[in-house]
């Protein structure tokens, strides 16, 4: 079966979905995906454990600050937490064109830039806060592995929407802050099918339908296909 189905999708203003999202009453979602999350986690620590360590000798080798960014972040039902990783940008920087980024793609739905081929890329390609090393980090994602620590402490899940930021979340409107309905994952259906190609809007209908479906088959599907989506580097 299709994880989207155009058929199963009712769109209007904008290709919303009409009406609101309920996630399954299953046992898997109120207790099977936590036991995974503390599982997968538990073990990704510990066999990544190397990786860590030589990333972040890399990270404070290659410029001054700690190997770590703290962040906050709004997870299931609006809670804010402390959202891990490997610092990628130089320390210090400020935020302000990332606000004003994070405003154009949610508010106005416009694209940040255009790669080579004319397509739309929905993120700050040549950011001057990110490091040379940190831009290898984000090309393959390898910035966010602390996040397996917020999985394990139970802030996010393995597989979810992305969490937002504060001041992301604060231009959400009700029906945008559907993605708040369960826990942030470090992978998701957007991520797998679109990662930075796709709009704000089409983020949120992938979100959504990952929340009306998920399940055991679907998260180990997403948490596969992640891989071939990470080795691309796009």
């Amino acid at each position: 079966m299709a994880i989207i189905s155009s058929e199963e999708l009712i769109r209007a203003d904008k290709g919303r979905l009409l009406g609101p999202v309920t996630p399954p009453d299953t046992i898997y979602v109120k207790w099977g995906k936590r036991c995974v999350d503390i599982v997968f986690s538990l073990v990704g620590l510990l066999l990544l454990a190397p990786l860590h360590l030589l990333l972040a000798a890399v990270v404070r080798v290659t410029s001054p600050g700690p190997a770590i960014f703290c962040q906050k972040a709004v997870g299931k039902g609006g809670r804010l937490f402390d959202y891990y990783k490997f610092r990628s940008m130089y320390y210090g920087s400020q935020t302000h064109l990332h606000r004003q980024v994070i405003r154009q793609v949610v508010q106005g739905g416009e694209p940040v830039t255009h790669d080579s081929e004319g397509q739309p890329v929905f993120k700050i390609t040549s950011d001057p806060r990110v490091t040379q090393v940190g831009r290898i980090l984000r090309k393959y994602s390898v910035d966010e592995l602390p996040q397996l620590y917020n999985v394990l402490r139970g802030d996010m899940s393995l597989v979810g929407p992305r969490p937002p930021l504060p001041y992301e979340a604060e231009l959400y409107d009700a029906f945008q802050r559907q993605r708040l309905l369960v826990s942030p994952g470090i992978t998701g259906l957007a991520q797998v099918k679109a990662r930075h190609r796709a709009s704000f809007e089409k983020m949120l209908q992938y979100d959504l339908e990952y929340i009306r479906r998920q399940s055991l088959l679907l998260d180990l599907k997403l948490m596969l296909w992640t891989i071939p989506a990470l080795l691309k580097g796009v």
